[in-house]
């Protein structure tokens, strides 16, 4: 699209979406193609996820890239959609100055929402079997009235993410931190858990009685139903990486297949067509340009 895409702003989306008794649907991706795709499936917005984006390098998730490469890769698929995206920003790149120069870079950049987590820096992965040192409540705290100081405007969304349950502390550590993040400024918490059930997600929504909106990312409880986490308090729901763990795997069916057979007829039928990336690049407006 050569014109830039007018896009809601995630509060805006969030505020409509808990109207109308529903959770915002969020999508990671690592590049402005996942996240054209993204959309055009029905998602709500796009999770520039720092694992994604990390992976798509051939790095780990661990405070290896810089700000200015996750910036990039968000500011590059915010400019290609009509939805927000909402950017993972890891433990927000330092100390708070860095917080601050990270907010007003994101912002400039077009991004409406950040997620930062409460995790020492470097962080790693919350997957990874390793320990998960967090900062104590008070410094995160002031990371948070920082960030909410840096921004420009009202629409300007922070997301406090506890790693509490990741770092094995509890529920209750996590519902102490997030009501001093709430405290703090934040406008939303994103509580995660590794736990197979949604057992300690639950227990948090029970005692949390809605005071902010709040994020969950069922990595490791797929069958949550976004349904069932709407009624039980959930207000945001991010799918952080099934995009990526799918191309993995169609990437590798693909291109065996093809070192395999020897060519790629049997493909045929089950890839995209070019003429389906001309139209996810935006060909024809482009051709325009050569008639004006």
């Amino acid at each position: 699209m050569l014109k830039s895409t007018p896009h809601p702003t995630f509060r805006s989306v969030l505020a409509a979406r808990r109207a109308a008794g529903s959770a915002v649907r969020v999508a990671g991706a690592h590049d402005a193609l996942g996240g054209r795709l993204a959309e055009a499936a029905g998602f709500d917005a796009v999770w520039a996820s720092s694992l994604e984006v990390s992976a798509a390098r051939c790095l780990p998730d661990a405070s290896v890239l810089t700000m200015t490469e996750y910036l990039e890769a968000a500011a590059n698929t915010q400019k290609a959609l009509g939805i927000p995206v909402v950017a993972d920003v890891d433990t927000g790149y330092g100390n708070n100055l860095n917080v601050a120069h990270m907010v007003r870079e994101y912002e400039a950049a077009g991004i409406t929402a950040v997620a930062i987590e409460d995790k020492q820096f470097p962080k790693m992965n919350s997957f990874v079997a390793t320990s998960h040192t967090l900062l104590d409540t008070e410094t995160f705290a002031s990371k948070l009235r920082v960030a909410k100081q840096a921004q420009r405007t009202e629409d300007f969304f922070v997301i406090a993410r506890t790693e509490a349950l990741i770092d094995g502390l509890g529920v209750e550590v996590a519902l102490e931190r997030c009501h001093a993040y709430v405290d703090a400024g934040a406008d939303a918490v994103l509580v995660h858990s590794k736990k197979p059930t949604n057992e300690q997600v639950l227990a948090f929504l029970a005692e949390w009685q809605d005071r902010a909106p709040v994020v969950v990312v069922p990595t490791t409880y797929p069958d949550w139903h976004i349904d069932d986490a709407v009624k039980a308090g959930v207000s945001t729901v991010i799918y952080a990486n099934q995009g990526l763990r799918a191309t993995i795997r169609a990437l590798r069916e693909t291109f065996g297949t093809i070192v395999d057979r020897g060519a790629t007829t049997e493909l045929e039928d089950r890839i995209a067509s070019v003429k389906d990336i001309f139209a996810l690049q935006g060909l024809a407006e482009w051709q325009e340009l050569e008639s004006a």
